[in-house]
C-alpha cells in the first residue's frame, strides 16, 4: 500500500515498530489496524537516495487493503508469495505441528530432505524435457518448496541467497 508519514508519524513507526501514518483527510496520525486489527509488523526500513520516500517492509496481520484485499494494488498474484512461502516454513519450525508435511518431513533428517530437493530436481529436468507446461510448473514448484525447506534446515535466507546472486551478477 501506499501511505503518507510525516516526522511524527514515522518516529511511531520506529518505536512501536507498528506502520502508522499521517493521514491527510482526519489531519491525525493513523496506525494501520487501529480500527480494523489488521496491523503492519515493521520488518525493515530504507530511506531513497533523496531522503523523501521510504520503504517499509512490514509483515500484515490480515488484508492490507481497506477493501479486504491483500494489497491495496491489483495484481494478478502475490510477487511476494515466495517470502511469504518462506515465513510459512519459519513458522513450521518454531511452532511445529504434527500434521504439517514441513514437520513430517523435518523429522526424517536433512538427508532426507536433500533426498526430495534432488528428486525434485530430476523430477522438473524429466517434466521439461518431456512433459507439459503444467507439469513442468507443478515440478518446478515442488523443487522450489523442498529447496526453501532445504535452506530452513541449513539457516539460510532467501535474502541470502538474493544478496549472493546479486553480488555474483556484478562481477
Amino acid at each position: 500500500m501506499l501511505g503518507y508519514m510525516n516526522q511524527e508519524a514515522w518516529e511511531k513507526t520506529l518505536t512501536e515498530q507498528k506502520v502508522t501514518f499521517f493521514s491527510r483527510s482526519k489531519n491525525r496520525l493513523w496506525t494501520k489496524g487501529e480500527e480494523s486489527g489488521n496491523y503492519l509488523y515493521v520488518v525493515s526500513t530504507a530511506i531513497d537516495c533523496d531522503n523523501d520516500t521510504i520503504l517499509v517492509k512490514a509483515n500484515p496481520v490480515g488484508p492490507t487493503c481497506h477493501t479486504g484485499s491483500r494489497s491495496c494494488f491489483k495484481t494478478s498474484y502475490n510477487q511476494n508469495f515466495i517470502f511469504a512461502l518462506e515465513r510459512i516454513i519459519e513458522n513450521r519450525y518454531t511452532e511445529p505441528n504434527e500434521a504439517s508435511y514441513v514437520n513430517r518431513l523435518r523429522s526424517k533428517g536433512i538427508n532426507k530432505i536433500a533426498q526430495k530437493v534432488g528428486e525434485e530436481a530430476v523430477e522438473t529436468v524429466i517434466a521439461a524435457l518431456a512433459e507439459s507446461k503444467t507439469d513442468f510448473i507443478n515440478e518446478s514448484s515442488d523443487l522450489i518448496f523442498h529447496l526453501l525447506v532445504l535452506l530452513k534446515e541449513k539457516n539460510i535466507s532467501l535474502e541470502q541467497i538474493a544478496q549472493n546472486l546479486e553480488k555474483r551478477h556484478q562481477k
